[in-house]
C-alpha cells in the first residue's frame, strides 16, 4: 500500500470516522454535573467527572497482548514510516484503539471479530497467525481486504479493515506528529493590513491615512480602539 496515493482516502476516512466516534457523546447522558468547576488551564477541555472516567477506562485492559500486537502490525501497514512522520505506533494508536473500545463497548465484539477472522484467514493461507508470518505474507491478506473486489465488499475482511482504518487515521491526525505531517496550525492569528488597494482601486474608494495609521498598526492589535477622539 503506498502511502502517497492512499492517504488521501485515509484522511477522508478519518472524516468519516469523526462521525462514528461522535456516537460516545451524542448517544450518551452529559456526564456534566451541576456544581461541577473547570479549573482554568488545568484541563485539556474535560470536566472533573470526564476526567475520572477516562482515568477509570486507562486503568483497565481489554485486548490481550496479541491483539494488541496485531493492531500495531495493522496500524504501521496503514500508516508506516516516511521521510515526512513517524509510524503509527510511535503516536500511540494502538492504545488509541483501545481507549475507543472501551469508550464504545459496542464496538468491542466487531473490533475483536476482525480480529480473531485476520488470525484464521493467516492460519488458514499461511499456517500460522498474522503475527508470526511474514511482512510480505501480512500484506498480501491486507491488500485483498483493503481493495476487496466488488461481492467481497460487505464480508467480513474489508468490513472490519474499513473500521479499523478509520480508528487508526483518527488516532493518528489527531496526535501531534499527525498535526504537523498535515501542518495544522489551528487558530493562528495573524494580522490582516485591510482591503488590497487593487481592490479599493476598483470600486473608487481609497483609506484616510490617518486611520490606517490608527486602525492597522500590528503592534497595536491588541489593544482595544477608543474612538472618543477620533474624528471621521
Amino acid at each position: 500500500m503506498d502511502r502517497r496515493e492512499s492517504l488521501k482516502t485515509l484522511v477522508m476516512g478519518g472524516m468519516a470516522s469523526s462521525l462514528f466516534l461522535s456516537s460516545c457523546v451524542t448517544d450518551k447522558e452529559s456526564p456534566v454535573e451541576e456544581g461541577d468547576v473547570i479549573e482554568e488551564n488545568e484541563s485539556y477541555g474535560r470536566t472533573p467527572a470526564e476526567e475520572e472516567r477516562d482515568e477509570e477506562l486507562h486503568s483497565k485492559t481489554f485486548f490481550s497482548e496479541g491483539e494488541m500486537a496485531t493492531i500495531a502490525i495493522l496500524s504501521d501497514i496503514i500508516i508506516p514510516e516516511d521521510d515526512d512522520s513517524v509510524t503509527a505506533t510511535e503516536t500511540g494508536v494502538p492504545e488509541f484503539i483501545e481507549f475507543i473500545v472501551k469508550d464504545m463497548p459496542e464496538h468491542q465484539i466487531p473490533i475483536r471479530g476482525g480480529l480473531m477472522w485476520l488470525k484464521r484467514e493467516s492460519n488458514k493461507r499461511f499456517d500460522k497467525s498474522f503475527t508470526e508470518i511474514s511482512e510480505e505474507n501480512q500484506l498480501e491478506i491486507i491488500d485483498h481486504i483493503a481493495y476487496p473486489k466488488d461481492f467481497e465488499k460487505d464480508s467480513p475482511g474489508p468490513i472490519f479493515f474499513t473500521n479499523v482504518k478509520e480508528l487508526v487515521v483518527t488516532g493518528y491526525f489527531t496526535s501531534e506528529p499527525g498535526f504537523k505531517y498535515l501542518d495544522y496550525r489551528g487558530n493562528t492569528p495573524n494580522v490582516w493590513d485591510g482591503v488590497p488597494a487593487h481592490i479599493l482601486e476598483k470600486h473608487g474608494m481609497e483609506y484616510d491615512q490617518d486611520f490606517l495609521k490608527i486602525a492597522m498598526d500590528p503592534t497595536n492589535r491588541n489593544e482595544v480602539m477608543n474612538w472618543d477622539n477620533y474624528e471621521v
